[in-house]
C-alpha cells in the first residue's frame, strides 16, 4: 500500500503581504512543491483589524499554493511577531536530595518549573527555550543526564505573545479552512531557514525587518539568548521620506527601492531623482544624496539599538558568526554595510537553506520566515511520524 505524502506548511501573514508554501516530506528531504503570496488586508500597524478580510488573504496565498502543488493543505505553521512578543530569561531550581545521578525526570521538572512563570491575563507562552543547566553551582551544561548531583538550575528563555492577538491570527487561519498546527515566533522561524546549527554556536544574530515590526533573535552555543522585538522597522524609513522629501507614502516606497541606499558614497550620490510632488504641480529634481542621507540616518539609529539589545544579554562582542537580515528591510541597499560599520561584525541577507527545488523567484529575504516555518512543521510531521511508527512496530510485537 502507497504511503500517504507527509506535507508540511508554513503561514507568514504581516500587514503587507501573507505568504504561504507547502513541501512534501521524502528520504531526501524536503521539498518544495507550492506556494503562493498576496497583499494583506485587514491588517492595521502589524496587528489584525479586520478578521475577515486577513482571513480571505490567507485563502488567497494558500489557493495560489495548492494550485502549484496540486494538493490541500489541511494545516500549517503559522509565524506570531509584532510589538506586543516580548522575551525574558527564567530560571528555577530543583533538589534532587542526596547526591546521586541525575535522571531523566529530574530535567523534566526543573525545565517545567523554569517555564511556570506567572503571566498577566492578557499574555500567554509561545515558546519556551532552553539555554543550559547549572549542575551544583556548576553553570553551562546542555545535558547533565548521567551526572552526579545534588541540585539542578534550569536555564530559559520564555517567548510571549498578546492572547488576543494570537487568537485573531489563530481563528483567520481556521476561516481559511486552516488548522494551526503550531504558532512560532518570526524570528525563530527565521533562523530555521537561514541559519545552520553550526553558526548558532559560534554566536549569531537574527534580524527580520518587517514593514510594521522587526524581530531580533540571537543565539549563542545551541540556544537562544534574546528575543527581543524592536521598535524600528521599515514603515519608518518610508515615513521619513515621505516627510524629508515632501511627497506621499506611496512615491517614498518607490524612491526607497529604486534609488535608496543606507550608506553614503555606495551610490551616484550627486546625481539627481525625480520627486513626484503631493499636490499636482508636477515633479521636481531633489539630490540622491538628501535621499541617501535619510536613510543612513534611520539605519545607524536601528542597528545602534541593536548593539544595545546585545550589550544587555553580553553579545556585543560575541557574534563570530555576525548578523543575518532578513525581510522586506533587508532588501534596502547598504544595510549589510550599516549593520557591519556599527556591530562590527559580518552581516549577510539571510535566504533559506536546506530545501530542494527552492526556485530563483523567491530566494529572497522576504521569504526566509515562511520557508523557516514549513522547515518547523516538517521537523513536527518528521517526529510524529517516527513516533507512529514506533507505536505500529510495538504493537505488531505485542501481537
Amino acid at each position: 500500500m502507497e504511503e500517504k505524502p507527509n506535507y508540511a506548511a508554513g503561514l507568514d501573514a504581516g500587514s503587507l503581504h501573507t505568504r504561504f508554501v507547502m513541501g512534501v516530506l521524502e528520504p531526501s528531504g524536503l521539498r518544495l512543491i507550492g506556494f503562493g503570496e498576496t497583499e494583506s488586508e485587514g491588517w492595521v500597524k502589524g496587528r489584525i483589524a479586520d478578521q475577515r478580510a486577513a482571513s480571505e488573504s490567507i485563502l488567497r496565498a494558500v489557493r495560489e499554493a495548492e494550485l502549484k502543488a496540486q494538493a490541500i493543505a489541511e494545516s500549517a505553521v503559522a509565524g506570531v511577531g509584532g510589538p506586543t512578543v516580548r522575551g525574558a530569561n527564567s530560571r528555577a531550581a530543583i533538589e534532587v536530595g542526596r547526591k546521586r545521578e541525575i535522571e531523566h525526570r529530574d530535567v523534566t521538572r526543573a525545565i517545567e518549573r523554569a517555564s511556570r512563570v506567572q503571566l498577566h491575563e492578557d499574555r500567554m507562552m509561545l515558546q519556551a527555550c532552553l539555554q543550559d543547566f547549572v549542575v551544583d553551582d556548576h553553570p553551562g551544561h546542555r545535558d547533565p543526564r548521567g551526572m552526579i548531583a545534588s541540585r539542578i538550575e534550569a536555564n530559559m528563555h520564555l517567548v510571549t505573545a498578546s492572547v488576543q492577538e494570537h487568537e485573531c491570527l489563530v481563528t483567520a487561519m481556521n476561516q481559511a479552512h486552516l488548522a494551526a498546527q503550531e504558532t512560532v515566533y518570526e524570528g525563530i522561524a527565521a533562523c530555521y531557514a537561514a541559519i545552520l546549527p553550526e553558526e548558532r554556536r559560534e554566536g549569531i544574530a537574527l534580524l527580520d525587518i518587517g514593514v510594521h515590526s522587526s524581530e531580533l533573535s540571537v543565539y549563542y552555543g545551541d540556544s537562544l539568548q534574546l528575543a527581543s522585538s524592536i521598535p524600528i522597522c521599515g514603515d519608518h524609513f518610508t515615513k521619513d521620506i515621505a516627510r524629508g522629501l515632501c511627497t506621499t507614502y506611496e512615491d517614498a516606497v518607490r524612491l526607497k527601492e529604486e534609488y535608496g541606499c543606507a550608506v553614503l558614497g555606495l551610490t551616484a550620490d550627486n546625481s539627481l531623482i525625480e520627486v513626484p510632488s503631493r499636490e499636482e504641480r508636477g515633479a521636481r529634481e531633489a539630490p540622491r544624496r538628501l535621499l541617501n542621507q535619510i536613510l543612513e540616518a534611520r539605519a545607524e539609529e536601528l542597528f545602534r539599538l541593536i548593539r544595545r539589545e546585545l550589550a544587555r544579554v553580553g553579545m556585543d562582542q560575541a557574534l563570530m558568526g555576525g548578523i543575518v537580515l532578513c525581510g522586506g528591510g533587508a532588501r534596502l541597499n547598504g544595510m549589510c554595510d550599516m549593520a557591519e560599520r556599527v556591530l562590527n561584525c559580518q552581516a549577510r541577507n539571510g535566504l533559506a537553506l536546506g530545501i530542494r527545488d527552492w526556485p530563483e523567484e523567491i530566494d529572497d529575504p522576504v521569504w526566509t520566515t515562511a520557508a523557516g516555518l514549513m522547515m518547523y512543521s516538517a521537523k513536527l510531521k518528521s517526529r510524529q511520524q517516527a513516533q507512529q511508527r514506533a507505536a505500529g512496530f510495538l504493537g505488531r510485537m505485542l501481537r
